[in-house]
């Protein structure tokens, strides 16, 4: 697996459940989302922002750049359950190699800042990313199962990575158009 089959094969509508055990709260949370995923131009204004503001990054350093959107519910929505959070990202893979690079997030996954992951691919395909924020560290784990079925999973550390905060697990299930 490289970059661009991951961003392949992660293209279109997934429906996911995720299910979170805080360690600091000692809560567990569950999270319904619908997550989609699509391929941007190199030209988008916004993902040339983002080389800009990278030190001048071209085109030629990424490959299958992407924007993620998703709405999700969570039942740990205080004043109403039925409350959704939703948001956006434009993400920029920068390969290193075949198996390994950086990604440019506009969004971070575990704190709403831009965030720059380093990315890598373990032998039985699996996308392993890691980020370290201003007040933790996230290590995101993604496999597939069959074409149309993923899991992910995620540990959130304290700053210093020696405790953990939070995991999660999410399985995630493309939805099919009707031809």
């Amino acid at each position: 697996m490289n970059i661009e089959q991951f961003v392949a094969q992660t293209e279109g509508e997934w429906r996911s459940m995720r299910s979170a055990h805080s360690l600091a709260f000692q809560q567990f949370e569950d999270v319904l989302s619908e997550i989609s995923v699509q391929k941007i131009s190199e030209t988008n204004s916004d993902l040339q922002t983002i080389l800009k503001k990278e030190g001048g990054l071209s085109v030629s350093d990424i490959k299958s750049p992407f924007l993620m959107k998703w709405a999700a519910e969570s039942d740990w929505e205080p004043d109403d359950p039925n409350d959704v959070a939703n948001g956006q990202c434009i993400i920029v893979p920068i390969p290193k190699d075949g198996k390994s690079g950086v990604l440019l997030r506009s969004i971070g996954y575990a704190e709403s800042i831009a965030a720059k992951s380093a990315y890598s691919f373990l032998d039985d395909g699996t996308f392993v990313l890691k980020t370290k924020y201003d007040q933790s560290i996230a290590e995101e784990r993604i496999w597939f199962i069959s074409e149309n079925v993923r899991c992910r999973s995620s540990v959130l550390k304290t700053s210093e990575g020696s405790g953990i905060l939070q995991t999660s697990f999410s399985s995630e299930v493309r939805r099919l158009t009707k031809a």
